[in-house]
């Protein structure tokens, strides 16, 4: 299995989402508390948000585990050799006899 920095850059984007999140839902939260009627939907829709981006983060993290476990096995040299090999015949039996001497 070969390491690849892209988990890296999943949980990089889910710690900024989150602090974006949270930021966002103390800011509302103090406008809402000061009157501002309108911030009281925000306080409910960072949250929403911020449980979007826990999915998005599970899910991707399990598509790159599947995508790695699903890597072919290494070629065989010996066997891809042999089919060259074949195929090199065909080519020449092929032109043979579409070309007769």
């Amino acid at each position: 299995m070969r390491k690849t920095k892209k988990p890296l850059s999943i949980h990089f984007g889910f710690v900024a989402a989150e602090i974006i999140c949270c930021s966002a839902f103390i800011l509302e939260l103090s406008r809402a508390l000061s009157g501002n009627t309108l911030s009281w939907a925000y306080v409910f829709e960072w949250p929403i948000l911020s449980g979007y981006a826990v999915y998005m983060w599970r899910k991707l993290l399990r598509d790159e585990d599947s995508r790695h476990l699903a890597d072919p096995s290494p070629v065989d040299e010996s066997n891809l050799a042999a089919y060259n090999e074949y195929l090199a015949q065909v080519h020449r039996s092929h032109h043979n006899d579409n070309h007769p001497s």
